[in-house]
């Protein structure tokens, strides 16, 4: 698949839009942080912060990163930008509104793959990032740029203590590849992990999802 504009204009894009929104970066990494430590105390209220992070994430870069600065070298990118939006309003309608999700941690083992996953995202990503030279403001950052992002987001729905409905996971697993397609073009090796999410995150939030309903049948 050829993708119409090469990885040093894409690189190009990430620094414009990263210097024009600083320091919105450590307010996501805050953002990040307050969802890890929600997860630790379930209730009805953390599901619905944290559901309400996630939506902010999304929409904040289908909104700015992708209509916005990526447009300008591919105006396809709203159409992309089209689908965060949307991800992110269905976060918002069946989490922070509806209040369907909740999030807890624990030591079982679909939660433990939720973590590395999260890891790998906030801390993981940004060295290897650095490593392959694509290191900031040249680079995608968690919680402002969708690889990282995706990837966080399928580490948060391992943690869920209700069934995911299955169409909150087409969009990330869609993005996952697509985003591998660049990954493999341009070498951009710590994009990798983004189809290792997608994949695993989805089975594993499908077969997580029979556990639950299986223990409500009973």
């Amino acid at each position: 698949m050829n993708i119409p504009f090469s990885l040093e204009q894409l690189l190009d894009v990430f620094e414009t839009y990263n210097t024009a929104i600083w320091p919105s970066q450590i307010a996501a990494y805050v953002f990040g942080i307050v969802a890890l430590g929600l997860a630790l105390h379930e209730s009805k209220l953390s599901g619905k912060i944290i559901s309400g992070i996630l939506a902010f994430f999304w929409i904040w870069i289908g909104v700015f990163y992708y209509s916005i600065y990526l447009s300008v070298i591919n105006p396809a990118a709203r159409i992309l930008g089209f689908f965060y939006v949307l991800q992110g309003v269905l976060f918002l309608l069946i989490g922070t509104i509806r209040g369907k999700l909740s999030f807890t941690l624990s030591r079982k083992p679909l939660p433990i793959a939720g973590v590395c996953f999260v890891l790998y995202a906030m801390v993981i990503y940004p060295l290897l990032g650095l490593a392959f030279g694509h290191s900031y403001p040249r680079g995608g950052v968690f919680g402002v740029a969708p690889c990282p992002t995706t990837i966080f987001t399928f580490g948060i729905l391992l943690w869920t203590t209700k069934p995911v409905p299955a169409y909150l996971l087409i969009i990330p697993l869609f993005w996952s590849f697509f985003g591998i397609i660049a990954a493999v073009n341009w070498r951009v090796y710590e994009d990798y992990g983004l189809v290792v999410a997608g994949v695993v995150g989805t089975v594993l939030s499908l077969i997580q999802n029979r556990k639950f309903r299986g223990v409500v049948s009973v």
